[in-house]
């Protein structure tokens, strides 16, 4: 018998996890998934999400897609993406945001509370840190407002999907710059890796 090639399944998700996406898709073989991709900027804009997912389904269902996954958790949607999701019939990532679902949602309800005051970094977040927060805060020519910006904060925490020290060093000189303690939490890709092996195979 021959056996019958699994059902494209497309990926919509924020710019930021395209990176690890892609490599957890190379790793697990899983090329019956394809993959686009909203602004990494919306991440900062979540209020515009809803809107960019609903327009970005409907034109893959003209595309011919019939299995659709949202590369998104929550995100500071407040529920929003999750009406449009609902509306469609897509499934989303677990979770109210990726901060959470790369530590894993077990992991993560056993830190929230002692984390309400962590600056998250991610590989993305430190490949990014001059174009998402340096330039566009003005830091990078008055680094005198790092505290106004930070001031809440009590802790930079890496997240980080790959073992990088060029990355590490980033998140670390971000932590000094900020006057912040510095975690390291080695992460992986937490719950994106089988949320994406779960996706259909069906023919």
């Amino acid at each position: 018998m021959q056996r019958a090639e699994p059902q494209k399944v497309l990926v919509i998700a924020c710019g930021m996890l395209a990176r690890e996406i892609l490599a957890v898709k190379e790793r697990l073989g899983l090329d019956h998934i394809d993959l686009t991709c909203l602004p990494a900027e919306l991440h900062y804009r979540p209020d515009r999400i809803p809107d960019a997912m609903d327009a970005a389904i409907k034109t893959a269902r003209a595309q011919g897609y019939a299995a659709i996954f949202a590369g998104y958790a929550d995100c500071g949607t407040g529920g929003m993406l999750d009406r449009v999701l609902e509306r469609h019939g897509v499934e989303r990532m677990a979770g109210p945001h990726c901060f959470a679902f790369y530590q894993s949602e077990v992991r993560f309800a056993a830190v929230e509370e002692a984390d309400m005051t962590a600056f998250y970094m991610t590989d993305f977040l430190c490949r990014q840190f001059d174009a998402f927060f340096m330039k566009p805060l003005g830091l990078d020519r008055h680094p005198e407002l790092a505290q106004d910006f930070f001031g809440n904060y009590e802790k930079v925490v890496y997240l980080a999907q790959t073992d990088d020290p060029s990355l590490e060093k980033v998140a670390r000189d971000a932590a000094d710059m900020l006057g912040l303690a510095y975690e390291k939490r080695m992460t992986g890709y937490g719950d994106l890796e089988p949320a994406l092996a779960r996706l259909s195979t069906r023919s």
